[in-house]
C-alpha cells in the first residue's frame, strides 16, 4: 500500500472518530461511524489473500448492519420525541435498539462472532487498530447515552461477554484470537459499569487501550503469531519476552499490576449498588481469563536450553515499531495500581 493511500486511510480513521465524538446530532455521528468503517476495510483486505478478503467482508457486513440499526434507532427516537440530539434518547424502544447496535459495533457478546475471525484474517497492526482505535467512537456514544441505556440489558451482555471471553480464550493457540477474546471480556467489564458510573467506564477504557496497545506492540516486536512463536521468543529477545509476560498478566488483572485496578473498582461499585450476583460472575470469569493469560505467559518465559529453537535467524527480521508510543503505554499498563486511592 502506497504512503499516500495509507495517509488518506489513517486520516479518514481519525476524522471519522473525531466527527462521532464531537457531534450532538445522530446523523453526524452516523457519518463518522461510516467513515471509520470505509477507511478500515482496505487496510484489512490489503494482503490480497482469501482470508483477508473474508475478514474484510465480515467486518463490512457487521458494521453496516450496526450502523443501519443506529440510524433506525435515532429515527425512531426522533419520530417519537421530535429531536435528533444524542443525549435526548428517551424512547425505550430506541434505547434498546441502540444498545444492540453499539454492542454489535464493539463486538460485545452475544454479537461478538465477527471479532475473532476478523482479527485472525488481518495483520497484527490492523488488529491493533480494530481492537483499540475502532472502539473509541462507539464507546463515546455509549458514554453520552449512558443515562438512558437499559441497565439490565447491559449487565446481561456484560456477564455473557466476560464468561464467553474467558471460556473461548482457553481453546485458542493464535495470539490474535486470544487478544480478540480478551477484548470481548474487557468490553464486558466496561458494559457492566456503564450506567452505574460512567467515569469508571472511561478509566477502564483508557487502561484497556494502553494494555492492549502494549501487548500488540510486544507481539509485533517478537513476531509472535501463535503460542509456539511465544515459546521460542526467550532465546531471541529475553527482555521483550519478560515485558510481554508482565503485560499479559496485567491484562488478566493480576495484582499488583495495573489491570487489577479497574476490575477492583468495578466489583466494589457493583457490590455497593447491590449488584452482587453480577459482581460475583464477573469475578469468577476473571479467573478464566487469567488462566489463559498465565498459560501464554508461561509458554513465553519457559527456560529453553541454548540452540534448541527451530526458528532460524528470527533476529534478522525484527520490525520497526513506534518506540515513543511503546514507552508511553508500557508504564501505564504495568505501574498504575498505586494511584488507586487517589482515584477513589
Amino acid at each position: 500500500m502506497s504512503p499516500t493511500t495509507t495517509t488518506i486511510l489513517m486520516s479518514s480513521l481519525a476524522t471519522g472518530t473525531i466527527i462521532t465524538a464531537s457531534s450532538h446530532h445522530w446523523l453526524m455521528a452516523w457519518i463518522g461511524l461510516e467513515m471509520n468503517t470505509l477507511a478500515i476495510i482496505p487496510m484489512i483486505s490489503k494482503q490480497h489473500h482469501p482470508r483477508a478478503t473474508e475478514a474484510a467482508t465480515k467486518y463490512f457486513l457487521t458494521q453496516a448492519a450496526a450502523s443501519a440499526t443506529i440510524l433506525f434507532s435515532s429515527t425512531t427516537n426522533a419520530w417519537q420525541t421530535g429531536t435528533w440530539d444524542i443525549i435526548n434518547m428517551t424512547s425505550p424502544t430506541a434505547n434498546m435498539l441502540l444498545t444492540v447496535a453499539l454492542a454489535m459495533k464493539l463486538g460485545l457478546a452475544p454479537m461478538h462472532f465477527w471479532l475473532p475471525e476478523v482479527l485472525q484474517g488481518s495483520t497484527i497492526k490492523t488488529a491493533l487498530i480494530i481492537t483499540t482505535w475502532q472502539k473509541l467512537a462507539p464507546m463515546t456514544l455509549i458514554f453520552m447515552t449512558s443515562n438512558t441505556l437499559p441497565t439490565t440489558a447491559l449487565l446481561t451482555m456484560a456477564m455473557i461477554s466476560t464468561l464467553l471471553g474467558g471460556w473461548a480464550g482457553l481453546n485458542q493457540t493464535q495470539t490474535r484470537k486470544i487478544m480478540a477474546y480478551s477484548s470481548i471480556a474487557h468490553l464486558g467489564w466496561m458494559a457492566a459499569i456503564t450506567t452505574i458510573m460512567p467515569n469508571l467506564l472511561m478509566l477502564n477504557l483508557v487502561l484497556y487501550l494502553s494494555m492492549t496497545t502494549s501487548m500488540f506492540y510486544m507481539l509485533i516486536l517478537l513476531n509472535s503469531k501463535n503460542i509456539k512463536d511465544m515459546a521460542t521468543s526467550p532465546t531471541t529477545s529475553p527482555t521483550a519476552t519478560t515485558i510481554a509476560m508482565l503485560t499479559l498478566l496485567s491484562l488478566g488483572g493480576l495484582p499488583p499490576l495495573t489491570g487489577f485496578m479497574p476490575k477492583w473498582l468495578i466489583i466494589e461499585e457493583l457490590t455497593t449498588q447491590n449488584f452482587t450476583t453480577t459482581a460475583t460472575i464477573l469475578a469468577l470469569s476473571a479467573l478464566l481469563s487469567l488462566f489463559f493469560y498465565l498459560r501464554l505467559s508461561y509458554s513465553s518465559t519457559i527456560t529453553l536450553a541454548p540452540n534448541t529453537t527451530t526458528t532460524k535467524h528470527k533476529w534478522r527480521f525484527k520490525p520497526t515499531i513506534n518506540t515513543a508510543l511503546l514507552t508511553t503505554t508500557l508504564p501505564t499498563s504495568l505501574l498504575m495500581l498505586p494511584i488507586t486511592p487517589m482515584i477513589c
